[in-house]
């Protein structure tokens, strides 16, 4: 069992990993304007009295080259994070959407590539102007009315990324951004954030050639470290670092006093209460969300500070598909289901109305003082 003094070296040394980090890797060129449009954004709603919910969404890449050709991604395309911003705007919250770009967005998610493509749903009406079919009107305006209104309100800030460089600087400058809410803050983690990464003084700047008759050959002595990707005979090799543990470091530092949640994503069952009790502990969140990989569509796992374990679940017959294609028990006829529920809309209710009793317990508490 790890000691107190233990304890406390290990903190101390992540979070000098983590201000390392950012000593030691470029600022995105467009963070600073990124960090003013969401300044001014947090200041207008700051004055409204309004909550804002910090939304991540997306996978991030892991470039191997400067001049970047190759890089390492996930299967991630935002669907959680699209859908659960939706929910917190519902919810009467402004929502920064911190997105890997080309992701799916609030909206527009619901007429992508990847589920309806939006000219399936178009026609040409008698005088040749294009126009919705009849049958899909009502639901493409039910998504336009709420979609206007975000834009009439400016409830809704769409900011990009797509390294996990990019992402951890923008996370940390956003955060500080919020602080001025207080405990109206909130950190919504759905992003899925790569776990390894190549530091800057270790990525080779052109496009790694496979042919052994053009990759540059290995010159490094005297203990310098070979470019972390790099050609060996006829093999490609990729020696990763870790990318800091920052979540310890948005509780203490970079947002103390907004509720942040955060995943997990296991495909073990047996794995995601204990891996999500260990994440809760280990970074003091407010709430982990564990989620298994074939049927995150339908049941999450909330873990609280507490100690409390509950599962949230759509009902049987009213379940959206899993990434396998299977709907669990649910009811097979289209004739006979009741309309689908998404998962979001019954997990960000149960999260609004966490973060109002925190809000009103930190409230209690400048009262008292």
């Amino acid at each position: 069992m790890p000691t107190a003094s233990g304890h406390a070296h290990g903190e101390l040394r992540r979070e000098t990993d983590m201000l390392d980090y950012f000593d030691t890797n470029p600022k995105p060129a467009n963070l600073d304007r990124q960090i003013t449009l969401a300044r001014t954004f947090i200041e207008q709603h700051a004055k409204d009295g309004r909550r804002v919910a910090l939304v991540t969404s997306g996978g991030t890449t892991v470039p191997l080259e400067n001049q970047t050709v190759r890089f390492i991604d996930n299967f991630s395309a935002g669907t959680r994070g699209a859908t659960s911003a939706e929910y917190f705007l519902q919810a009467g919250y402004a929502v920064i959407f911190l997105h890997r770009q080309f992701s799916l967005l609030p909206y527009s998610r619901h007429y992508s590539h990847s589920t309806n493509c939006f000219l399936d749903f178009m026609t040409h009406n008698g005088a040749g102007a294009v126009v919705v079919e009849h049958e899909y009107q009502h639901q493409m305006a039910e998504v336009l009315s709420r979609y206007r209104e975000v834009k009439r309100n400016n409830t809704l800030l769409l900011l990009p990324f797509v390294t996990v460089n990019e992402y951890l600087w923008l996370l940390r400058g956003l955060a500080m951004q919020m602080q001025p809410l207080g405990a109206k803050g909130l950190f919504y983690l759905a992003a899925a954030v790569s776990d390894f990464f190549v530091p800057a003084e270790r990525m080779v700047e052109h496009k790694i050639q496979s042919s052994e008759d053009f990759h540059e050959k290995a010159g490094h002595g005297d203990g310098e470290r070979q470019p972390a990707a790099h050609m060996e005979d006829k093999r490609l090799v990729i020696d990763l670092d870790p990318v800091p543990k920052f979540l310890k470091m948005l509780v203490d530092r970079w947002a103390p006093r907004s509720m942040i949640i955060s995943f997990k994503l296991e495909t073990d069952p047996a794995m995601l209460a204990v891996k999500s009790r260990y994440a809760l502990e280990k970074y003091s969140h407010h709430l982990v969300i564990g989620n298994k990989l074939n049927t995150r569509k339908w049941e999450v796992l909330f873990v609280t500070a507490d100690g409390g374990e509950r599962w949230i679940r759509v009902p049987a017959g009213r379940r959206t598909k899993g990434i396998t294609g299977a709907s669990g028990d649910a009811v097979e006829d289209a004739e006979q289901r009741e309309p689908a529920v998404e998962i979001e809309s019954i997990i960000v209710p149960e999260i609004a109305a966490m973060h109002t009793a925190l809000i009103n317990k930190w409230e209690s508490d400048e009262t008292r003082k």
